[in-house]
């Protein structure tokens, strides 16, 4: 890659990560609730899940999804019922009582790194990243392209909950917790809106 492709790359990476979706929407959440030094499984998960991701569907997963249509419909519409189960739950949560709020966990390493599987921004930025970065999904310029997601996408994504940790005052009043709930429910079903229309 020269050096214009590297950095082109590190911006689209960063676009791509820094900008509201599914992984930042949650990530915003759990550090209401659980602060950054417990959400940092959930995006180390987020981190590894994307290289994992990226490297899967430049060296074969993409030439699937090109040779049968019909695979990318189904992804589709599995990732859009996972994420408005997933968007009534946390806004049909009640706010929890001391002991429920102690036994709640946030999401763990393995639990984020497999959302990225049922995350339509995370499968539109993959394959967008590959198809434009990696043409020629040669191993070496796929990889590069999946460490640049893990690399620059941590410190992005680590915004969030950073972001999240610091309205935890704010929320400690159940009132306020509800609306904060019920909106990051509405703006992950609104996340869902370019896959729609894709």
């Amino acid at each position: 890659m020269t050096q214009e492709q590297i950095t082109a790359l590190a911006l689209f990476v960063l676009v791509g990560t820094i900008t509201p979706g599914p992984n930042n929407l949650m990530l915003m959440a759990s550090g209401a609730n659980f602060g950054a030094l417990r959400t940092l499984p959930h995006m180390f998960g987020i981190s590894f899940g994307m290289i994992v991701m990226v490297s899967l569907v430049g060296i074969g997963l993409m030439g699937l999804l090109e040779a049968w249509p019909a695979a990318g419909l189904a992804l589709k519409v599995a990732c859009v019922v996972y994420l408005l189960w997933l968007a009534w739950k946390i806004a049909s949560a009640a706010p929890p009582s001391a002991e429920a709020a102690a036994a709640r966990r946030p999401f763990s390493f393995l639990q984020a790194a497999l959302f990225q599987w049922v995350n339509p921004k995370a499968w539109t930025i993959a394959l967008t990243g590959i198809t434009v970065y990696a043409p020629s999904r040669d191993l070496h310029t796929i990889l590069a392209v999946a460490l640049a997601f893990g690399l620059i996408g941590l410190p992005a994504i680590a915004l969030w909950a950073l972001l999240g940790q610091n309205l935890r005052r704010f929320l400690s009043n159940p009132r306020r917790l509800r609306v904060f709930n019920a909106a990051i429910a509405l703006l992950l079903v609104s996340s869902l809106w370019p896959v729609l229309l894709a």
